[in-house]
């Protein structure tokens, strides 16, 4: 009974096959056959088995994608799933295949096959985790194009490659879309993972360790933020988008000094960055209180972009909270000589910085900051039809 049992399981093996490769090929009782080998006791070990299930995927794939070869229009979803559940087979089977027999040598029949077939197909992957991507199945995409990876990795394909053997630019690809399928899926770990793989890549390279930086950033990870970013100037020391990165990361952990590092470092080679010279105003106003240096970036930022009506309120601020601070001063004063001199030099401050919140102002009429700037400098300078305009302003 053993004996018939266990030949009724591999006579299903051959059959499902067969039945896979008729010139009407039934692939739903073909998968119905295998699946019951793949867990009877007498079959379930044997690699034939599992290669035969392979072999069935192989078939539905190669039926559309000869339709394809012919111009004729295949069925892509089921072509590319069937090619998505061969390598699992292969591998079970390439693994069976390669254990001692009885005597305890080792006599593949089948590793020679998995190895060709799986070489032929490998630029099909990326057809496939194209085709997925397209239809926004992010996971099946990022399936396929990790497939080629531990396929390359893997013994299948690795235990015959030459040392100097070149990277195959299918693998290559493979990383670099894994890593943009896989930030699609929301799953941070598998992102990092992906990506980390990409940027030791020569592909892009350079826009894979921002990608990976910035990954880290939403998760939080601000140490290997700043070591992704540092680690990316390292290799592309003329890429100035790992510089403003490095700046935000220090600006971001309250590092001013090493913000004004690279800031001086990124001046040097573009002097003309109004945006760097705005940052470094920023960091002189808020995080030293040296308005000085403050107002000496921010008038050069302007000089170079004078459209920007956020440096030109900032500018505009630095007189403005001088102004502030020199009238409570004088509100502190009782001699009315002492007062009226401190109060003309407040004064003299909201006038410097009228000029600039008008022109922000007219640039971005919606910002409320420049709306409650100028109502305090019009009353302060009693300009009262300045003022009538503004309160206007505010309350539509």
């Amino acid at each position: 009974m053993v004996a018939v049992v266990s030949f009724g399981q591999k006579k299903a093996v051959n059959d499902a096959v067969k039945m896979s490769k008729d010139a009407k090929p039934n692939f739903t009782e073909a998968r119905s056959l295998i699946k019951g080998a793949l867990v009877n006791a007498e079959t379930k070990d044997d690699p034939k088995t599992w290669f035969s299930a392979g072999q069935i995927e192989g078939a539905q794939f190669d039926q559309e994608n000869t339709k394809q070869l012919l111009g004729q229009q295949p069925d892509d979803k089921a072509m590319y799933s069937a090619l998505a559940e061969i390598y699992p087979y292969f591998k079970k089977a390439y693994e069976l295949d390669k254990l001692p027999d009885a005597k305890g040598k080792v006599k593949p029949k089948y590793t020679k096959d998995i190895k060709s077939i799986m070489k032929a197909n490998m630029p099909y992957y990326l057809s496939g985790g194209a085709y997925f991507f397209e239809q926004s199945d992010f996971k099946k995409a990022l399936d396929f194009f990790e497939q080629i990876v531990e396929i390359h990795d893997g013994p299948i394909m690795s235990e015959d490659r030459q040392a100097n053997e070149p990277v195959d630019s299918v693998y290559i690809y493979a990383n670099y879309y894994a890593s943009i399928a896989a930030s699609q899926t929301g799953d941070s770990k598998a992102t990092i993972a992906a990506m980390k793989r990409a940027s030791k890549l020569d592909f892009k390279r350079n826009e894979m360790y921002k990608y990976l930086a910035a990954e880290y950033q939403m998760a939080g990870d601000t140490a290997n933020w700043e070591s992704t970013i540092l680690e990316g100037y390292s290799i592309f020391p003329d890429d100035e988008d790992f510089i403003t990165n490095l700046i935000q990361v220090y600006l971001y952990t309250n590092r001013n000094e090493k913000a004004l590092e690279y800031i001086n470092t990124a001046l040097s080679k573009n002097p003309n960055n109004a945006q760097l010279l705005d940052v470094a105003g920023r960091i002189y106003e808020t995080g030293y209180k040296d308005y000085a240096k403050a107002e000496d970036f921010y008038k050069k930022s302007i000089a170079i972009d004078g459209e920007n009506s956020e440096v030109l309120s900032n500018l505009g601020r630095i007189y403005f909270n001088q102004g502030v601070q020199r009238l409570d001063e004088a509100n502190n004063i009782t001699d009315t000589k002492k007062y009226n001199e401190e109060r003309e030099v407040a004064l003299n401050f909201f006038r410097q910085a009228m000029p600039y919140f008008e022109k922000s102002f007219k640039i971005n009429p919606e910002a409320q900051d420049n709306k409650i700037a100028l109502r305090s400098i019009y009353y302060n300078l009693a300009m009262d039809d300045k003022l009538a305009e503004i309160e206007k302003s505010m309350n539509q």
